[in-house]
């Protein structure tokens, strides 16, 4: 159960498995490299049933769920129960984004603006980041979804005042931006990274809504 992943609602999370980036500060990196499911679909359904009088909606996050072409399968029978539903994606997946957003099997969507574009590929642990896919899924989610929010997770090795300023102007006009802190989770995919300070990240944040007045800190 959590109160803070999906604004407004009770919601439990389902994590699904594997993900096409390979962000070095990842701290779900267990996830990342994993390539199935712990948990049958039909005790998924059984355990979302029995919470119904708890929960109004799920987070479906990873990994990359996008990645997983019966995504919408696996939706319409949650969205069947009455819960809403968030998604969390790296953006990199628009076509079939595009796909849910036709079916309204979103309901709030979360996506990560990894850096600048400058210093996408590296932040996102690619040779080569495929920016068009980056920047349609952008604007499939600020025209056409219900509700969104984008962040980005700030790590001193791989954000800089300038490269957060620009990664703003990517999402120019968004509803919502968080700069999220670094932490280590004790899950990393790979190396060993470090935090900006509350007070640095507060200074960053200032010059960040400049662009998106609405930015704000998370996890600080």
């Amino acid at each position: 159960m959590t109160l803070l992943d999906f604004p407004g609602r009770v919601a439990c999370i389902l994590f699904t498995g594997g993900c096409d980036f390979r962000c070095p500060f990842c701290h779900n990196a267990s996830l990342v490299k994993a390539g199935t499911s712990s948990i049958e679909v039909g005790e998924l359904y059984a355990f979302l049933y029995r919470r119904k009088p708890m929960l109004d909606g799920v987070v479906i996050t990873g990994g990359e769920p996008l990645l997983h072409p019966d995504l919408a399968a696996l939706i319409k029978p949650i969205r069947g129960m009455g819960y809403q539903i968030k998604l969390d994606t790296n953006g990199h997946h628009p076509d079939r984004l595009e796909a849910l957003l036709e079916e309204k099997l979103i309901d709030y969507a979360a996506m990560d603006i990894k850096n600048s574009p400058e210093r996408y590929a590296d932040t996102s642990g690619l040779v080569m980041a495929d920016m068009k896919k980056i920047e349609r899924s952008i604007q499939l989610l600020m025209t056409r979804a219900p509700d969104y929010e984008f962040r980005t997770t700030v790590v001193r090795e791989f954000h800089d005042e300038a490269s957060l300023i620009a990664a703003a102007e990517m999402i120019r006009g968004a509803k919502r931006y968080f700069l999220q802190s670094y932490r280590d989770s004790g899950d990393i995919l790979a190396g060993s990274f470090n935090a900006y300070s509350p007070e640095e990240m507060t200074l960053m944040l200032d010059s960040v809504k400049s662009i998106i007045p609405s930015a704000e800190l998370r996890g600080i």
